[in-house]
């Protein structure tokens, strides 16, 4: 015997529960990861990323989220490989690293 609202349960509402719980599934399976890259990239952007690179941007978005600026962002995600650099010049190493995916620190901020 099964509780039902209206006392009886139909097809349509066999349904409806199945197309509820569809949704709450979908929204398990989406990672944080994910979810980042969904609020500054668009369908398509995300379709032309190869999965490989999809963790690293990710974390990149993060940074960039947290970060007052580029440039301390910059000095953030590089902050052992400048070690090794002449010059550092973070800020630009991270704006040349956003370009390869079509975005800028002002799209990042932005959302």
């Amino acid at each position: 015997s099964t509780l039902c609202d209206t006392g009886r349960i139909n097809p349509e509402l066999v349904n409806q529960e199945i197309e509820r719980l569809k949704k709450d599934w979908h929204s398990l399976d989406k990672t944080d990861q994910d979810c980042r890259l969904e609020t500054v990239l668009t369908p398509q952007q995300l379709e032309e990323i190869d999965p490989f690179d999809r963790p690293q941007l990710s974390y990149v978005i993060e940074a960039c989220q947290e970060a007052k600026s580029l440039s301390e962002a910059g000095r953030f995600l590089f902050s052992k490989s400048r070690i090794n650099k002449k010059a550092v010049n973070d800020s630009d190493r991270l704006r040349k690293y956003l370009a390869k995916f079509n975005l800028s620190w002002n799209d990042i901020q932005q959302n």
